[in-house]
């Protein structure tokens, strides 16, 4: 018997260590997401995850010190960066125009220095600063931004970080106590409390710029004000359930009702933007109505719920999975849907060429329809694009690297010569490769910023960067703008 045992032990213990150095090998070749970047470093939040009595002391302590506070600095320009056009008074960010400097909000989401963000706090920036709960300042490199959720992701060069774990948006409920952390009018590490007043909705903030815009907001009474945009909306278990983006008022400050990014969304878009450095944004083919009770009148429906599909695109998703004009679209997988806020936002959980379940009501009858979602060029599958920013200027031809380009050459920023012709640079013997990281001392992260430089320079104009074997090098290049 103690044989057996003993054999069962060494057998457990041996399939168990063959476990992990299978896993080392999965993880060591494949991407890792946002959330499994958490489930493997998980931060010490047990006693509260697992409490079913309301502390706000303690969700505050839990998620205050990942409530980091960002500034940037970006070209003047009139308006809000990343929405102009809008009205300003809906946006939770220091007023935009005079002074080239603006400030917000950002969550760690993991321990490696992945933050989340909104898009409006860092368009346009040509530096970004991060500075923690405990006043540590970084550099932040901007890996992607989506204009249509109003999410953007950083990441700064730092480990064994303090973040918020995910929770889950679709299950948080009207009436649940929410809190919100970020750093309104520069007051930093500030914490306010409220319920969900409402979910999914639509204020008409993001569409006007784009067709793709998702807007499915969760509305809270917690107090948020200029500066907490991309900050952490926080449910009473410490989990991050939403990012604040905006707020209801016609004076610019808070006066009622606030907005946030549903979690459930923001996870696949900053997965997107860490991944492939956009969005890989799926279709259903199909135009959507809201049912109210003049249409259910109009159409003849019985009840009022689901979505309405007065058209449906040819060879779209939709029309090939046998989706027809006048169903009603009950749910996706489960999850009902009763405004075009949540279908809209349900779909955009996926990707290109995944099979999703769409239930429809028909003449009184249900039915389970598979569809196969598609890109907006009717392609069912991702496609990785190569497709590099170019800028022409002083004789040279620009480009911008990729994440795993500045890696390879250990620099956080930088900017690469394609082409040379004739002009300072190639008098200054530039190699083409060369990847400048600084003109007279100021990084740059973008082709514009390079532009941008030179364009405001006149004389001796100091550049550093690096050579293509590595090297580090720096060139003093006279520059007449006249």
């Amino acid at each position: 018997m103690k044989k057996a045992i003993w054999i069962f032990t060494v057998a457990l213990l041996g399939g168990l260590a063959a476990l992990g150095i299978n896993n080392m090998f999965i993880s060591a070749n494949t991407p890792q997401s946002l959330e499994d970047k958490q489930n493997i470093h998980f931060t010490n939040q047990n006693e509260l995850l697992n409490a079913g009595q309301l502390d706000f002391v303690n969700v505050a302590e839990v998620s205050t010190p990942t409530v980091v506070h960002i500034k940037t600095s970006m070209e003047s320009q009139g308006g809000f960066p990343g929405f102009e056009g809008i009205d300003p008074r809906h946006l939770p960010q220091i007023p935009w125009g005079g002074p080239q400097e603006a400030s917000g909000s950002g969550v760690i989401i993991t321990k490696d220095g992945y933050i989340a963000t909104n898009n409006h706090v860092v368009a346009n920036a040509v530096k970004i600063e991060v500075i923690l709960n405990d006043k540590r300042s970084y550099p932040a490199e901007l890996i992607g931004r989506d204009p249509e959720t109003d999410l953007a992701l950083l990441k700064i060069e730092e480990d064994d970080l303090p973040f918020l774990g995910f929770g889950n948006s679709d299950e948080l409920k009207v009436g649940e106590w929410v809190i919100a952390v970020g750093n309104p009018f520069n007051l930093t590490s500030t914490v306010t409390a409220g319920i969900v007043s409402a979910k999914g909705r639509n204020i008409n903030l993001l569409r006007q710029n784009s067709q793709y815009a998702i807007e499915n907001f969760i509305q809270t009474d917690a107090a948020v004000n200029p500066g907490n945009s991309g900050g952490a909306l926080v449910n009473t278990k410490g989990q991050l359930v939403g990012i604040n983006t905006a707020i209801a008022s016609q004076t610019g400050s808070y006066s009622g009702y606030s907005f946030a990014v549903p979690v459930n969304l923001a996870k696949k878009i900053l997965d997107d933007l860490l991944k492939y450095g956009e969005v890989k944004r799926a279709l259903l083919g199909v135009q959507i109505q809201d049912i109210t009770a003049e249409l259910a009148d109009e159409k003849g429906l019985d009840q009022i719920e689901g979505v309405y599909v007065p058209g449906v695109v040819k060879d779209g998703a939709a029309d090939k999975a046998g989706i027809k004009e006048g169903d009603i679209i009950l749910a996706v997988e489960e999850i009902e849907v009763n405004k075009i806020s949540t279908l809209q936002e349900q779909i955009s959980k996926y990707h290109p060429g995944d099979k999703v379940n769409i239930k429809v009501l028909r003449a009184g009858k249900s039915y389970i329809k598979e569809v196969v979602l598609q890109s907006k060029d009717g392609k069912t599958e991702i496609v990785l694009n190569d497709n590099r920013e170019e800028t022409k200027i002083l004789g040279a031809t620009f480009e911008n690297l990729t994440r795993e380009e500045k890696l390879d050459l250990k620099i956080r920023n930088g900017v690469r010569i394609k082409k040379l012709s004739s002009g300072p640079l190639k008098e200054k013997n530039i190699p083409e490769g060369f990847v400048i990281t600084h003109i007279d001392k100021q990084r740059v992260y973008t082709t514009q910023d390079v532009r941008s430089a030179f364009e405001k320079k006149e004389g001796s104009v100091l550049i550093d960067g690096v050579k293509p074997d590595g090297k580090i090098d720096s060139f003093a290049v006279r520059v007449d703008n006249g």
